[in-house]
């Protein structure tokens, strides 16, 4: 027996934004049958591509300490730096830059979405020669 991921959760204030701007960052969508709306304690978007799910949960207490799981976000297209540079024009806040750490044109950058929950960019399959 295995499992497999049904979705991931993310606690947040406010679902809602939270789900708005998660959706802008990786071209997500509502689901079909289930819009979200403001005011939702719990707002879903999926990746009309795969199927992935991304679940924001309202809960009463705020962010505290870096998160003990992330998401690692690779561009569909263009490269790591072009995408940095949308991410922060949408509202991500820079935590580290750990580009070139094993060498030029290598590494990641460590991003706070709005609510402070870090996610990392990373090169993109061309960069990578994929």
């Amino acid at each position: 027996m295995v499992c497999l991921v049904s979705h991931t959760s993310i606690d947040s204030r406010d679902a809602y934004t939270l789900s708005t701007w998660w959706r802008e960052v990786l071209g997500y969508r509502d689901l079909p049958d289930d819009p979200n709306e403001p005011g939702h304690e719990e707002c879903m978007i999926e990746d009309p591509a795969s199927g992935h799910r991304l679940l924001f949960i309202e809960v009463p207490e705020g962010k505290r300490v870096k998160n003990r799981l992330h998401l690692d976000l690779r561009p569909r297209t263009g490269t790591r730096d072009e995408e940095l540079t949308r991410l922060l024009a949408l509202g991500a806040t820079q935590v580290a830059d750990h580009r070139g750490i094993h060498g030029p044109g290598t590494g990641w950058v460590v991003l706070a979405d709005p609510e402070g929950n870090e996610f990392c960019i990373l090169r993109s399959e061309q960069e990578l020669g994929g």
